[in-house]
């Protein structure tokens, strides 16, 4: 049966089909051939329990403010900043890009978007100070990872959403993972602009420093209101992201008057469409999942895998590779949709925390999407920059060890994941 399952789904995938089709007819296929008892409605039924989850409605919310903030010069404002205090030291402003990544991950959730708003403004400067680009492009597809590490992450809402796992815990225990990250990717941007005598800028004045500051103060709020909302219980995850829009709305459009209230229709328009692909994958996948848990194939496949009586770090080490190579072929969201039902069962019988398990997959998610072949984030640079395939990936070897390197302490060291319990509780 799971042969027909991938079969069809793979089969619709060269024909052309957009990735939710094959999500959406696999399982009907395999149900109606393997379980003819099954009544169909049970399984469409399924496609609306999927998207009735309450903490979905913070998706559009926060597509719908990092939409806003992308339209304005919200990233422009938070890399003068960071470059104002760091962009003069041997590879500041490598280190300034990677810091502006995680900012704005801060208020996109997205890697792709993060590519997008970073990625354009970063790139100029780097090769203004000596960065070529297979230095340059490199670090910002894989500094945008951090899109994904420090809330709020879509990645992250959709796992809690299949398993049921907290989202607000989520999102507080991607941040210490995230900094770390960051931390690894300061380092070896400096070691890499001193081994190749890379520039960097002038150092900058205090008074230069004092207006970076004035102007990205608002933008530093929005990490430090949702964030902080969150850890303080004044607002759900979903509250926050309602949050997210208004405060987005007042700082470009009533504030820095970035944004026209005539450009908010069109903007509308780009997050409702990219919602109805996340809520449609999400629907499909939910049926998908049932579907497997019906044929009891979790078991089947995870015991095969992982053997009976498997240990907590073994499991997280099979996820990682799982979720990491699947990411490398898939849009990351179809593959938590697909592989989490399959695995998250027998993680828990093995004693593995659900919340440091998200994390591991998220960070997988994030790694895959910058890993050759079929990365998303690969393609959203080739779009941006306008550099052909191979010249995109040149360079990203190194940062793609980084990542691996972090998932590896990760998994030996879940504590690191879980520390945020000794602060944070819902």
């Amino acid at each position: 049966m799971i042969w027909m399952l991938l079969g069809i789904m793979f089969l619709l995938l060269f024909l052309g089909y957009p990735i939710m089709v094959p999500l959406i007819a696999a399982p009907l296929v395999v149900a109606l051939i393997f379980f003819p008892e099954l009544n169909p409605m049970v399984l469409i039924q399924q496609f609306s329990i999927g998207i009735q989850t309450f903490v979905l409605l913070a998706v559009p919310m926060f597509i719908f403010a990092a939409d806003i903030m992308s339209s304005g010069k919200t990233s422009t404002r938070l890399l003068d900043l960071v470059g104002s205090f760091i962009g003069h030291i041997r590879g500041g402003y490598a280190i300034t890009t990677a810091a502006a990544c995680a900012l704005f991950g801060s208020i996109s959730g997205s890697t792709q978007a993060t590519v997008v708003a970073v990625g354009k403004p970063t790139r100029e400067r780097l090769k203004e100070i000596g960065y070529k680009d297979k230095q340059a492009i490199p670090l910002i597809i894989n500094a945008s990872d951090l899109a994904l590490m420090i809330p709020p992450s879509i990645a992250m809402i959709v796992y809690g959403v299949v398993t049921g796992t907290s989202v607000g815990e989520l999102f507080i225990a991607g941040i210490v993972p995230g900094l770390i990250i960051f931390l690894f990717f300061a380092l070896y941007s400096y070691f890499l602009a001193t081994a190749k005598k890379l520039g960097n800028e002038r150092k900058a004045t205090w008074k230069q420093r004092g207006r970076a500051f004035k102007k990205a103060i608002l933008p530093l709020g929005f990490p430090i209101v949702i964030i902080g909302g969150i850890y303080l219980g004044i607002f759900s995850p979903t509250e926050a992201a309602a949050v997210s829009v208004l405060y987005a709305f007042l700082l470009e459009v009533v504030i820095y008057r970035d944004v026209k209230l005539s450009e908010l229709p069109k903007i509308a328009e780009s997050t409702a469409i990219v919602t109805a692909a996340v809520f449609i994958l999400v629907a499909a996948g939910t049926a998908l999942s049932w579907i497997l848990s019906y044929a009891k194939l979790p078991q089947e496949i995870t015991e095969a895998v992982l053997g009976s009586d498997p240990s907590a770090t073994y499991v997280l080490f099979i996820v990682a590779v799982f979720f990491f190579v699947g990411c490398m072929f898939v849009d990351p969201l179809v593959v938590i949709l697909i592989l989490t039902p399959i695995f998250y069962p027998v993680a828990m019988d093995a004693g593995v925390d659900p919340i440091a398990l998200g994390i591991i997959v998220t960070l997988q998610a994030a790694i895959g999407s910058a890993t050759p072949p079929f990365g998303v984030d690969i393609f959203t640079a080739i779009a941006v920059f306008q550099q052909p395939y191979k010249e995109i990936i040149k360079g990203i070897w190194p940062y793609i060890l980084i990542l691996v390197a972090a998932s590896a302490l990760f998994i030996l060291f879940p504590e690191i994941i879980t520390s945020y319990q000794y602060f944070y509780s819902e």
